[in-house]
């Protein structure tokens, strides 16, 4: 009897003359949780495109074995029906409709022509069980935390019958709890006789759920690593994806003395119209130049709407306190107020807030500051070009040239020309929001390096992170918030994890 669910063999996919993947190898067991590894840009997501049947059969070289049967996937619904479900990273529910609805989209449970609801919300309830959910299944999607979405997503596939289920970075947008919930539910399922492959970047989630681990590197297969003989830990991990080891993912930097005060947020209170409340209430907080100041604090805490309101308030919040940059008290009416002060915001959606995915490298990064590279009134092409020639050098960003569709890069070095196009405004504060979320180990580390180098050149960061290894390894100084205020200050000596936490729940 074939152990295998599923073997993809020699795998090879080319995009214009450009190799995703070659040769590539993959084996997975029955009832096995299996990560997938690699730095961005590694072939992961494209890999699971073609067993998913996006890359239909025919625009690959190779064979997918699903159950022992060779398979020619012509769509997704070919694989869906063979039992093969793929939760991606950008959750694809509809906001609008209810969750027995979502669940049953393209599989609504029907009574001759008709719909009957009444089913659809009791088999509904009886996913939600599965999946540990308790939420009204008339509820809207778009009520619900990013958390709860995942789970509905993950009801969804079980509603049809999934016998290996794909989740491309599922704790991404999740924060430490909901995250060990979902990595639970995941061995339950396995208990349950689902078998899954799971695409991560935290390599602490890797090393604690899977049984086996594949790493790609450059589009090819590097090494399959097994819990059972002991070959999974981080170090090792980490040397097969980048290829070298890291010993220390956080770069040394020699702790400067800072200098001037350059952001002063004094009694800041933002409220939202639109949820009836207060966001952010009663902060206090400083920034001096050459420092970096963290923000830690758990999902909903109100990090992104303090950051949001100190740059130009976009969210259109009612706002009570004073800001003063150097000194001086300021208030901005639009972000673009912040930006002509020095301050700029790289956003922790850069897919959907950063960048324009549908343009080059050269245009994302002029974005922010037009008048930079143009005479007259009319942008200088060849400025331009010269300008994101540069950013592109400086922040390693790798694309054949600066006429790249950023939408085509991996997203390292999405975040590489969001930092560009930010760095091209010449600000003296930078706003890092969530900066290395979703990106490999290495590209972290070059934008852990790239930060460092910012900072000896005398700017200043604040850096807003969920994942408390990052804020302890790179920051001078941490502010916890939790329900809109500042619970605590520490400098990086007094802070540990236990003390963050303690600070972010209360």
């Amino acid at each position: 009897m074939n152990p295998y669910l599923l073997e993809m063999k020699h795998i090879s996919k080319e995009f214009t003359g450009v190799k995703a993947l070659s040769n590539v190898n993959f084996k997975v067991s029955k009832g096995e949780i299996h990560c997938l590894i690699g730095e961005n840009g590694a072939g992961k997501s494209t890999l699971m495109k073609v067993l998913s049947g996006v890359y239909p059969h025919g625009t690959y070289a190779g064979d997918i074995v699903f159950e022992g049967s060779v398979q020619n996937f012509a769509k997704i619904s070919d694989s869906v029906k063979a039992g093969i479900a793929i939760i991606y990273q950008e959750l694809a529910l509809f906001p609008d409709l209810t969750v027995y609805e979502n669940i049953f989209a393209g599989n609504e449970v029907k009574k001759g022509f008709l719909v009957d609801w009444n089913q659809t919300i009791a088999r509904a309830k009886e996913m939600l069980n599965k999946v540990k959910l308790n939420v009204n299944p008339e509820a809207l999607i778009k009520d619900l935390g990013v958390g709860k979405q995942q789970l509905v997503e993950i009801a969804k596939a079980l509603s049809k019958d999934v016998k290996l289920l794909i989740l491309d970075e599922p704790t991404a947008a999740l924060n430490e709890t909901e995250s060990e919930n979902l990595l639970q539910l995941l061995r339950e399922l396995k208990t349950q006789g689902i078998t899954s492959i799971m695409i991560s970047h935290k390599l602490k989630e890797v090393t604690a759920i899977a049984d086996k681990v594949t790493v790609l590197r450059d589009g090819q297969t590097i090494c399959t690593l097994d819990a059972s003989e002991g070959e999974i830990s981080e170090p090792v991990i980490i040397k097969h994806m980048v290829g070298r080891e890291i010993e220390d993912i956080y770069p040394k930097r020699q702790h400067q003395q800072p200098g001037e005060t350059v952001l002063e947020v004094k009694n800041w209170t933002a409220y939202d119209a639109n949820l009836g409340r207060n966001v952010v209430r009663d902060v206090n907080f400083y920034v001096k130049k050459g420092e970096i100041v963290g923000i830690a604090g758990l999902m909903g805490s109100g990090r992104t709407e303090l950051a949001q309101s100190v740059f130009g308030n976009p969210k259109s919040y009612k706002l009570q306190g004073e800001l003063l940059i150097k000194g001086e008290k300021k208030s901005f009416k639009h972000p673009k107020d912040a930006i002509k002060a020095g301050i700029a915001y790289v956003t922790e959606d850069r897919k959907g807030d950063g960048l324009f995915l549908i343009q080059d490298i050269k245009q994302n990064i002029s974005a922010a500051n037009l008048y930079g590279v143009a005479s007259q009134g009319v942008i200088n092409e060849n400025e331009e070009v010269k300008v994101s020639n540069h950013y592109k050098e400086s922040l390693n960003i790798k694309a054949p040239s600066v006429e790249q569709l950023v939408g085509n890069l991996s997203g390292g070095n999405q975040q590489k020309v969001s930092l560009g196009k930010w760095l091209f405004v010449n600000p003296s504060l930078l706003i890092l929001d969530e900066p290395t979320r979703g990106i490999d180990v290495g590209a972290k580390f070059e934008i852990y390096t790239i930060m460092n180098k910012l900072i000896r050149e005398g700017l200043s960061i604040i850096m807003i992170s969920s994942e408390l290894s990052e804020v302890l390894g790179m920051s001078d100084r941490v502010y916890v918030m939790a329900e809109g205020k500042i619970t605590g200050e520490l400098p990086i000596e007094k802070a540990d994890q236990e003390t963050i936490m303690k600070l972010a729940t209360q």
